[in-house]
């Protein structure tokens, strides 16, 4: 039986989008069963539009530049890849709901639920982190 990987999206910025998406394709790339739990800010990372222009921490432009040089895909790279990768995408209905935002604000290919959708995956995960 494959491990599981449960994680929970809740932060809106580059780094986040880069601390999640390098776990979930790392353990999808490794044959491991992986979803991701997108609430909060963290629908940032999955919107149309908001993936494509993630805030950087002040000060901390250089490491855009650096991301570059270093040959990091790009946050819509990585998303294509945890896709392909068998990624599972869970949009937070309750979240969206306060937010007033519909799933065709969001990427192609996401699950909408609530905390049980995702309970119900993370309940016998071997590994679950938060970002």
């Amino acid at each position: 039986m494959a491990k599981k990987v449960a994680i929970i999206a809740s932060n809106g910025g580059l780094f986040d989008a880069y601390k999640v998406f390098n776990i979930a394709t790392a353990a999808a790339a490794t044959d491991q069963e992986v979803a991701i739990f997108f609430t909060f800010e963290g629908l940032n990372l999955i919107h149309k539009e908001g993936y494509k222009q993630l805030p950087v921490p002040e000060g901390k432009e250089h490491f855009v530049e650096g991301f570059s040089k270093a040959n990091v895909p790009s946050i819509p790279e990585l998303v294509e890849m945890s896709k392909e990768l068998g990624v599972t995408f869970i949009g937070c209905q309750m979240t969206m709901d306060v937010m007033g935002l519909e799933k065709d604000a969001f990427i192609d290919g996401i699950e909408v639920g609530g905390a049980v959708t995702f309970l119900e995956f993370a309940k016998d995960a071997d590994v679950t982190l938060t970002f």
